[in-house]
């Protein structure tokens, strides 16, 4: 690929099912794609020191995030055989339940798809700096460490 755009991967708030269907409906028409795969991150209701998660609100450098996104994003295509990938992270407030994270992949061949997903969503824990603030039922918070 010769020097795409950098896409801006940030959705306001929680990553709504509608949204996720619509993004697999989008492919129907792509014929040569024979697997899909997707990755779904939920917030968790953890509970801490006696405390119970009801939210996290999520933050981040946007423009360095979304650059790293997009390194990740050009390293998987090299690595692996992808018809296209998608990868949405929310901002803002996310409750317990919702999705925070929606990573969808494609290919011709199912193999390729599961490796990839894999590849793709730990290289986002690991290297993007979007920051979760882990929000209790009593409104106190902490900083969420990736893990």
């Amino acid at each position: 690929m010769a020097n795409p755009k950098i896409k801006n991967v940030f959705v306001e708030g929680p990553v709504t099912p509608e949204f996720i269907a619509n993004s697999i409906a989008k492919h129907q028409s792509k014929t040569g794609i024979g697997a899909h795969d997707i990755f779904l991150g939920q917030v968790r209701a953890d509970v801490i020191d006696g405390k119970e998660v009801k939210a996290i609100d999520y933050s981040a450098y946007e423009a360095m995030a979304n650059q790293k996104f997009h390194e990740i994003r050009e390293a998987t295509f090299e690595k692996f055989d992808l018809s296209c990938m998608h990868i949405y992270h929310s901002l803002g407030r996310v409750e317990a339940g919702e999705i925070c994270l929606f990573v969808f992949v494609s290919s011709p061949h199912r193999k390729v798809v599961f490796e990839a997903l894999h590849y793709v969503v730990e290289a986002i824990k690991a290297e993007v700096p979007v920051f979760g603030k882990e929000v209790f039922d009593d409104e106190s918070y902490q900083w969420k460490v990736n893990t």
